[in-house]
């Protein structure tokens, strides 16, 4: 593909994501998630000062607890800071695009979730050389402490899998009648 291919066809990704509804729609819902991710990690820090107290006992079952992940979910690619940046801007920067075509409004919950998301861990690894994590609910043996953009990734992650078996049941329901006026 020539640069002048590659530029005929963002242009026209982005006269179609540009009258796409569901695109502005997907690329706000990213919007909120990374400004609620930034400000419960602001208040995290910054408000009750949990790198100093390391954890707060809230209940049995959840409690804040404070950890710098230095990988990437649960812990994997440790120390790999830049790599999991370019790793964080490229699924973004492909998911926008896919967002610019979508035409299904779960798809898009989807999408949006996990952009929010991955641009709010993206933030903390450029910024800090670290994620923030603070979610603990190893009360329920779930060993993991996560944050806001974490759960919003693994929200799209079930939006998207729900879009796709939704869209599979409509396809096959599609071939049902086909066949029976064939």
């Amino acid at each position: 593909m020539t640069p002048a291919d590659a530029m005929a066809r963002l242009k026209d990704w982005w006269a179609e994501a540009r009258a796409n509804k569901l695109f502005w729609r997907g690329l706000a819902l990213a919007a909120v998630i990374v400004i609620l991710d930034q400000a419960s990690k602001m208040w995290i820090v910054h408000g009750i000062d949990l790198p100093r107290l390391q954890k707060i006992e809230i209940s049995g079952v959840f409690d804040l607890s404070y950890v710098e992940n230095r990988g990437a979910s649960f812990g994997m690619l440790h120390g790999m800071r830049w790599l999991l940046a370019i790793i964080s801007i490229g699924v973004s920067l492909g998911l926008a695009w896919w967002l610019g075509r979508l035409k299904r409004p779960v798809a898009v919950i989807g999408v949006g979730c996990i952009i929010g998301g991955a641009l709010g861990n993206l933030y903390d690894r450029l910024a800090y050389g670290y994620v923030v994590d603070f979610l603990d609910f190893s009360g329920l043996y779930f060993p993991w402490v996560f944050n806001v953009a974490d759960a919003a990734i693994n929200v799209g992650i079930a939006f998207l899998l729900y879009d796709a078996w939704k869209t599979g049941q409509a396809e096959k329901q599609a071939e049902k009648k086909a066949e029976k006026q064939a």
